[in-house]
């Protein structure tokens, strides 16, 4: 024995302690393959989802329309109506957070459990002391940058044209040179910042509300599951993107419709999309 090693701990002399399963590092979350025809079934299993229990998905369907409603009178109130729209746009992008509770809902009614509203907002709340906190501010993040980016462009090919009013920022966006770049710039920028969105909560929000991992190794499975199926999920991007524009163009009303419907498909998907998690040993 050398004389720097501890002889407590030398090992074969039985001191070791057993590392039981529940000690034991948990493998990461298995992607698979899907094709479009999931992501139809998928669909049509959301559709399922929200006839059968319609409350809720108008509850929470409501809570994303009059949170976007309030934002947009709020900038009106400010005096930079002008930004109405970015922020219309940039509210879509915390979606997948507002859909935990649709989640919840899919979930209980997978494994025939009931449905009660304190078990599903119980479910919410408890959230806050988990990981899928930390996705909620991600998502918070990417909405920041987008506006701040929403800025830099309107001073890069607006400058002092720049609108103080709503009726002002449209003709100069859609009247000149200028704002017609911003226009095609802007949008070009937005859909790759939601696309990367996308990719990173696609997943890991019902992941880990279903199981106990870390927020990064939800980011990088959801990522790998959009990576291993960019045809399907790219596709599926875009239904969103299209279904959240409209609905948002009619001042958020038909949020109340599709965010439940892309909350229970999106759960759906999720399933198609990560394996069963392995049983853990005795």
């Amino acid at each position: 024995m050398s004389q720097d090693q501890d002889p407590a701990i030398a090992p074969g002399d039985g001191s070791e302690q057993p590392v039981t399963a529940a000690e034991m590092p948990k493998p990461a979350p298995r992607v698979q393959t899907i094709t479009a025809g999931d992501v139809v079934d998928a669909l049509g299993r959301g559709l399922a989802d929200f006839r059968a229990a319609p409350l809720f998905g108008l509850f929470f369907g409501g809570v994303y329309a009059v949170g976007g409603m309030v934002i947009v009178l709020c900038a009106v109130a400010l005096g930079i109506g002008y930004l109405s729209y970015p922020l219309a746009v940039g509210f879509a992008l915390i979606g997948p957070f507002v859909a935990v509770g649709l989640y919840e809902v899919s979930r209980r009614r997978e494994i025939g459990q009931e449905l009660d509203w304190k078990g599903v907002l119980g479910v919410i709340v408890a959230q806050r002391k988990r990981e899928l906190g930390w996705m909620a501010f991600v998502s918070l993040f990417i909405l920041v940058v987008w506006m701040y980016q929403v800025r830099i462009l309107i001073a890069l090919f607006i400058g002092l044209r720049a609108p103080t009013t709503m009726t002002e920022f449209v003709s100069v966006v859609l009247g000149t040179p200028e704002g017609l770049t911003f226009l095609a710039v802007g949008h070009i920028i937005g859909a790759a910042m939601a696309l990367v969105l996308f990719s990173l909560t696609v997943v890991s929000f019902p992941l880990l509300l279903e199981r106990e991992i870390d927020f990064v190794t939800a980011m990088i499975t959801s990522i790998k599951a959009v990576v291993a199926n960019p045809l399907p999920m790219i596709g599926w991007a875009f239904v969103i993107m299209i279904l959240l524009l409209v609905s948002i163009g009619a001042f958020f009303i038909g949020l109340f419709l599709t965010l439940p419907i892309l909350g229970h498909t999106t759960w759906h998907l999720y399933r198609k999309l990560v394996a069963p998690e392995d049983p853990q040993p005795a």
